[in-house]
């Protein structure tokens, strides 16, 4: 098989010699195999791991994505950020980490920016209730 793991800024993973490759979407860790079906699913944050044909295991750590097969042998990863390498702890112990701190962050300051709006929205609304005066 072939996987591409892609970010919009680089190809972060080409690799032709795909043996295997395991991921993680909502429902749980599953497998891919060769001539698997046309598929189509939303990763989580996890590390992404494959077998090569010289027996070797490679890893990337994905910040979600998508995921889509096409043909039973081209795997493509679309995410926002993802970090491949050799060792397995390392990814889950320190890239991961960040990633979770990472959405964890992000989630806060959504909701600190939908608080902004609503209390703009609130704001406005008083100014502008019927039958005040001075507009």
């Amino acid at each position: 098989m072939r996987l591409r793991i892609v970010t919009p800024l680089s190809v972060v993973v080409q690799d032709d010699d795909v043996l295997a490759l395991r991921a993680e979407d909502a429902s749980g860790s599953f497998g891919i195999l060769p001539r698997h079906a046309d598929f189509l699913t939303c990763l989580m944050i996890s590390v992404v791991s494959w077998q090569r044909g010289d027996a070797t295991r490679r890893y990337c750590a994905v910040r979600r994505g998508v995921l889509s097969i096409t043909g039973g042998h081209d795997v493509t990863i679309a995410t926002r950020e993802a970090v491949a390498g050799d060792d397995l702890v390392q990814l889950d112990a320190t890239v991961l980490a960040r990633f979770r701190t990472d959405a964890d962050l992000e989630r806060v300051e959504r909701v600190e920016s939908t608080r902004l709006q609503l209390s703009a929205i609130r704001q406005i609304m008083r100014h502008l209730r019927p039958g005040r005066q001075g507009l």
